[in-house]
């Protein structure tokens, strides 16, 4: 098995390779053209931060079998085109968590006390001792935004510093987030109160410009922005005009829009920013966890075919894989539907399997319900450690099976319950083979599953559906499949839209303004 590493990475990794009579090829800095040229010899491919993993690549590697991730983020690999085509992708969740919290936390110091300026001025021969003003960390607000395996080390280690911390995750349950010593509160809250503000989220359509003109609008005058998570995160223009007029005091930066950023970058270059070269996870050791985690996965996969660590593969023979493919497919859509349609704390993930899918191999399809819930507003989440990472946030798991259903040979419900709210999904196989949602909540409504879709909660009033299209014609988007359901006539009602193109949050918030439309919810699906 020939095995390529396109980044740089820890020696180890290929010692244990080699180790391992695995033959290793160690070529970094490749362009995409050089990549796609090279691939098609190679079995594994290897990749950091650096190398970008595109549908154009994967499409000439025809030997391809797994791309490992030495790190947690996946963003720079296409993994659709990868299960598109039989490519299994893992990652290394743990592998970097503490020094990318550490990084946010020397960050923050930096920041405050000016650390950055005042080295710089000292090495220009400069005693700028009065224009260098800091602040003290101790009893000041951190606001963390998402509180998973990064985020909540931030939490902990700011509380032994002495500031109080709050956080906005709508997915994690109240409970666990104050045994912990963190306050759980909504996004405009913590915007309103931080003295410090940080983003531990991955970079879905949701997260992407999450800090805008509009939230720091919401911010106290003078707060610091950290980002130490994904660049598009904050919305770098907005975050330059706030810096410059004084808003936010100081931003301290270890990721951009594009990296490495333009020379000319202003906010680079601003004396109100400290920024270093995403070295998030460039910690000695850090890099040798990832890189044995990686080598040791490849590894197992090749001599003992152990998939662990897959974002997009359950960890099953191939066999058993292709029994309960549609299952798996029909589990991790509802997953995600029900996830995308939720918007307060889970607490608890109740399961049931009806009919033939509760006499398959059904603790496989559990662990894809919950990947695919919490991988919403987690990274890092996969088929092995998401009960581990539910159970960690004090998520409950339970599953019943019932060998028959009246009316479906097969059906799954998936209900997720918050203090005082729950929702279920109901779904099942169409030709054995196709996933079909046909019931929310209380609502039936049978629509295939696939694509860029859209889910409203309207008021069952005449003109909603003319209001919709009219919106999508205007924005030029063609509607592929409209499904209606309602609970009573004039009250309220479900429509869930097939589009041909993804919907962008411009288009979602012209639909949510119109009359008797009450929420819509962007779902993606593979």
């Amino acid at each position: 098995m020939k095995i390529l590493i396109a980044d740089q990475l820890s020696d180890r990794a290929v010692e244990i390779l080699k180790s391992n009579q695995l033959s290793v090829d160690v070529k970094t800095g490749l362009k995409n053209e050089e990549l796609q040229a090279i691939i098609g010899d190679y079995d594994a491919l290897i990749v950091r931060s650096t190398a970008r993993v595109t549908k154009e690549i994967i499409e000439k590697a025809n030997k391809l079998k797994v791309i490992g991730r030495a790190g947690i983020g996946v963003d720079n690999v296409d993994v659709s085109a990868a299960t598109e085509k039989g490519i299994i992708v893992m990652n290394t969740p743990q592998g970097n968590a503490l020094a990318a919290a550490e990084h946010t936390i020397a960050l923050m110091f930096a920041a405050a006390r000016k650390i950055s300026i005042g080295d710089r001025t000292m090495k220009q021969g400069k005693w700028e001792k009065k224009a260098l003003m800091g602040i003290e960390i101790y009893g000041k607000t951190l606001g963390v935004i998402g509180i998973g395996n990064i985020g909540l080390i931030v939490a902990e280690k700011a509380l032994a510093l002495g500031m109080r911390v709050i956080s906005y995750d709508p997915f994690v349950p109240k409970d666990f987030a104050e045994k912990k010593g963190i306050e759980l509160v909504d996004f405009d809250t913590l915007l309103k109160e931080s003295d410090f503000i940080t983003a531990h989220v991955p970079l879905v359509k949701e997260t992407r410009n999450l800090i805008n003109k509009d939230a720091i609008a919401k911010m106290k005058k003078g707060v610091i922005i950290l980002n130490v998570a994904r660049g598009p995160i904050v919305n770098e223009k907005d975050l330059l005009d706030a810096l410059e007029k004084g808003h936010v005091s100081c931003a301290a930066l270890d990721v951009f829009d594009e990296e490495p950023p333009l020379k000319d970058n202003p906010l680079v270059l601003s004396d109100k920013t400290v920024c270093t070269p995403h070295l998030g996870a460039s910690t000695k050791e850090a890099q040798d966890k990832v890189a044995i985690d990686i080598a040791n996965q490849i590894v197992e996969f090749f001599l003992h075919g152990v998939i662990k660590n897959s974002v997009n593969a359950p960890p099953v023979s191939m066999e058993v894989a292709k029994q309960i493919g549609p299952y798996l497919r029909l589990s991790e859509y509802l997953g995600t539907l029900v996830s995308a349609i939720t918007d307060f704390p889970i607490g608890e993930i109740e399961i049931q399997y009806m009919g033939t899918i509760s006499q398959v191999e059904t603790k496989i399809l559990t662990q894809g319900i919950i990947k695919s819930i919490l991988s919403q507003q987690l990274e890092g989440v996969n088929y092995v450690n998401a009960p581990i990472i539910a159970k960690g946030r004090g998520v409950k798991i339970k599953e019943t099976k019932m060998g028959e259903h009246e009316d479906f040979t097969s059906l799954l419900a998936i209900t997720v319950k918050g203090e005082k709210n729950e929702n279920t999904v109901y779904g099942t196989l169409f030709g054995k083979k196709e996933p079909r949602l046909v019931k929310v909540n209380n609502i039936y409504l049978e629509a295939d599953l696939r694509g860029h879709m859209l889910f409203v909660y309207n008021h069952d009033k005449p003109g909603v559906i003319a209001s919709i299209a009219n919106v999508f014609f205007i924005r030029g988007i063609n509607i592929g499949d409209m499904h209606f359901g309602r609970e009573s006539v004039g009250g309220l009602a479900v429509s869930l839209l097939d589009v041909d193109k993804e919907v962008e949050d411009n288009v979602i918030r012209e639909i949510q303004s119109q009359p008797n439309i009450i929420s819509v919810k962007r779902i993606d699906l593979p």
